[in-house]
């Protein structure tokens, strides 16, 4: 084996621009796939992250009414479904792969908070507990956090994330400020930010709308005031933070789960998981099945490579018929000179497909730079690749090897 590898290299350098032109076919073919499974694991990825966000890894569990997020403004209280109570929370934190989690009440408001003249629309009014900080990954900018009495005194005291400060201070400092949520003054005591900020990629007027988040803000309350501006009993989200964000899905219909194995049982009206992975997954399956059928295009030119491979070597065996009689006529086998021949496609093909993964990794490179696209290079699919075109050498070199074993040792020595 080793001794045909060498007298294929041999041949191979002999021979130099004859097996160049003869491997361009499998260098094209090779680096284009490379080029394109490069681009798609990087946009994937992309689209995963813009989605996500970087390193969060939380799921938001609701409670809908058939395909819609329920609406409290428009349907009021549900009835028949509890409110999430320590020992329900307890049993959604014990879950596989929750690292923590927390219930919160939430509203989309778009008329109810003022400071002085100034209108904080379209925005959310968010009604936590003590671990929802912790949970989503917040940490203080400014001012201080809730403490345990501003629960039990139900003290009407709010924090701002930046959006809504911006929205409603304008740069003046908020804490220390009063605003008014429903006609009810609270006191703003702190700003919270991101610990990690994240900014999705956006390249295109598509990507905006599909991964532009909601930028007016948030504002946050003890959720033991929340029944003085809105109702009592309203039933709550949860959210959960997860150890990874492969486990986002299955995490999230956990949690769904426990928390409508205490509901009623209606169909219509059921916890939920916002599963942003699966939209992730959605849209990078729209993506990929897109460029799959550029893979099969760029296919194509492998398959015209092998059959430049089978030509070459149909000539090679033409070239060294008196090689081939001479060894059949000192004993070598057929299937020793099949071997010789085949060894040496196999080489030819896979040297091709060592240079098109290298010129395929220059070629994404070069896309990413020019169309700012993420490319992403797949390990996996590099030597997949010189796999494949080690196969094409060996399917390709099948019949050249066939017909030089198959040579009459006499009509061969006296070929010229």
């Amino acid at each position: 084996m080793f001794e045909n590898i060498r007298l294929s290299f041999q041949g191979i350098w002999s021979h130099k621009m004859r097996s160049f032109l003869t491997m361009l076919g499998i260098i094209i073919g090779i680096a284009a796939i490379i080029a394109i499974v490069s681009t798609i694991k990087g946009t994937n990825e992309q689209i995963k992250e813009n989605l996500i966000g970087s390193g969060e890894n939380t799921v938001e569990v609701s409670l809908y009414q058939g395909e819609w997020e329920y609406e409290m403004d428009y349907n009021g209280v549900p009835q028949g479904v509890p409110l999430v109570t320590d020992d329900v929370m307890s049993d959604i934190k014990d879950l596989d792969h929750v690292v923590n989690a927390s219930a919160y009440l939430s509203r989309q408001d778009y008329s109810g908070v003022y400071h002085l003249n100034t209108a904080f629309s379209g925005g959310y009014v968010r009604g936590i507990d003590n671990s929802y900080f912790d949970t989503c990954n917040y940490i203080m900018k400014e001012g201080r956090a809730f403490t345990d009495e501003d629960f039990k005194k139900y003290k009407k005291v709010a924090i701002l994330d930046t959006d809504s400060a911006n929205a409603l201070f304008q740069g003046e400092d908020p804490v220390g400020n009063t605003i008014e949520i429903q006609k009810e003054p609270y006191t703003v005591i702190g700003i919270v930010t991101k610990a990690k900020v994240f900014e999705p990629v956006i390249n295109s007027i598509d990507d905006y709308y599909t991964y532009a988040q909601d930028t007016a803000g948030s504002i946050y309350i003890p959720n033991t005031t929340w029944p003085i501006i809105y109702q009592y009993d309203e039933p709550q989200n949860v959210v959960i933070r997860v150890d990874s964000t492969d486990n986002m899905t299955s995490a999230g219909k956990a949690c769904a789960d426990v928390l409508n194995y205490l509901s009623p049982k209606d169909d219509t009206i059921q916890y939920k998981a916002k599963d942003l992975l699966e939209q992730a997954q959605q849209i990078q399956e729209l993506s990929s099945s897109t460029n799959t059928m550029l893979i099969w295009i760029a296919g194509i030119s492998l398959i015209v490579g092998g059959i430049g491979v089978m030509n070459i070597m149909l000539v090679s065996v033409t070239e060294r018929t008196q090689e081939i009689g001479l060894k059949k006529a000192i004993g070598a086998r057929k299937s020793k000179i099949l071997n010789q021949f085949l060894t040496e496609a196999a080489v030819l093909t896979s040297l091709g497909g060592v240079l098109g993964v290298i010129v395929g990794i220059i070629l994404a490179e070069i896309i990413s730079y020019v169309t700012t696209m993420p490319v992403a290079i797949s390990i996996p699919a590099a030597i997949g690749s010189v796999l494949f075109s080690m196969v094409i050498g060996i399917v390709f070199g099948v019949f050249p090897s066939y017909k030089a074993a198959n040579l009459n040792p006499i009509d061969a020595l006296r070929h010229e």
